[in-house]
């Protein structure tokens, strides 16, 4: 369960008594069908730009009964979201997951296939990635190196070996293009129809997929026959 709200730094503390109520609010509606309120697991975040984070407030919330500091950094659906959203603990810990297991396959890699790598790998690199979008390019450079070790230890070659022939080989994309790709399948599913309204309401929010237009349908955007 999430509760989410907007507001200036001016109107921090209003926000904050917005957000105590409306989790009184939650805990008497648990309450009332037998359900209990876990403040222990409750986390609260309060997202920024770097240059506005000295503007948040650092009181606590109160939850009920007791008071939750706000973290730098709160776990939702196995995605890390850091308070200025730059997605570096995520990427952290998806670099050293994926190297932990690395570490282990290698022990025993003569005992092994070939897809024991991409099922236990490549899912950790292609979980969620859709939410890399836009970050800045060193960000995403920093899950190359996965990919390049986990394409040479299938292959069995040295570091010094070039890597290209062995990805194209397993058919991987590296992680812009691959999250490119997913956001193009994402798309084009909504666009006819075939996405659940899960998938509609997390990439269109605020429009239905009916009404959009691709670009090469308008007329403005043609380029004049020559």
């Amino acid at each position: 369960m999430q509760i989410q709200g907007s507001c200036r730094p001016v109107s921090a503390d209003q926000l904050l008594s917005t957000l105590s109520a409306c989790l009184d609010e939650v805990s008497d509606w648990m309450r009332s069908n037998r359900l209990q309120l876990n403040t222990a697991k409750t986390e609260i975040l309060w997202c920024s730009t770097t240059r506005r984070q000295n503007h948040l407030p650092p009181a606590a919330v109160r939850v009920g009964e007791n008071h939750v500091l706000p973290s730098t950094t709160v776990r939702d659906l196995g995605i890390l979201i850091d308070n200025d959203v730059s997605m570096r603990s995520h990427v952290s810990r998806t670099v050293s997951g994926c190297f932990a297991v690395l570490r282990q396959l290698r022990s025993i890699r003569r005992s092994v296939s070939d897809s024991v790598f991409h099922s236990l790998v490549m899912p950790r690199l292609d979980y969620s990635n859709a939410t890399l979008a836009g970050l800045p390019t060193s960000q995403l450079h920093r899950l190359r190196p996965v990919l390049n070790a986990a394409a040479r230890l299938i292959h069995r070659s040295s570091r010094y070996q070039h890597v290209t022939p062995m990805l194209r080989d397993l058919h991987c994309l590296r992680s812009p293009e691959c999250i490119d790709f997913k956001l193009a399948v994402l798309v084009y599913r909504c666009l006819h129809g075939l996405a659940c309204m899960v998938w509609r309401h997390a990439i269109f929010p605020t429009t239905s997929s009916s009404s959009l237009i691709p670009t090469a349908a308008v007329s403005s955007r043609r380029r004049p026959c020559s």
